[in-house]
Parts: structure tokens; sequence; C-alpha cells
């Protein structure tokens, strides 16, 4: 159970977490060369201006859904380590 705890516990946030930093890798690249993310389409626009869109609001199930992954995997790992007292 604690293995599976930990596992629950740690993969959706590395999802998250390289999900996220790919993204922002794109982002980066297209406003170094000078255009604005639209972060709709997921593309680089040169011409418009585009309003920033949360990650959390672009795909929440992924958020979500690994938060709740987490949430289990941390009780999952309590209950691995609990132990009863005699």
């Amino acid at each position: 159970m604690l293995r599976l705890g930990l596992l629950l516990l740690l993969v959706p946030a590395i999802g998250m977490m390289v999900g996220y930093m790919m993204e922002q890798s794109l982002i980066d690249a297209c406003l170094d060369a000078g255009g604005s993310f639209d972060y709709a389409a997921e593309a680089c626009d040169p011409v418009g201006n585009h309003a920033f869109v949360p990650f959390s609001a672009r795909k929440p199930l992924l958020v979500n859904g690994g938060m709740l992954l987490s949430t289990l995997g941390l009780f999952l790992c309590l209950g691995g380590l609990y132990t009863r007292r005699s």
C-alpha cells in the first residue's frame, strides 16, 4: 500500500510539472521571437495580442485529476505507515 501511495503521490505531480514546463518553453520561445502566445490555440501569433489564461483554466482535468490522485496517494501513504501501538 505504501508503494502505491508513493506512486500516486509523485507521478501526477511530476506529470503536471512536466506539462507546465513544456508549455512554458513554447511560450518563452514565442515571446523571444516577438510574438504573442494564443493560449486557446496553443500557438504563437506574430500579429495579435492575447490575454493570459492560467494553466488550471486551460487544463482543468489534468490539474484537478492530478491533485485528486496525489491526495489519494497521500492517504494511502499514511495508511501504509500507520502502525498500532500495543
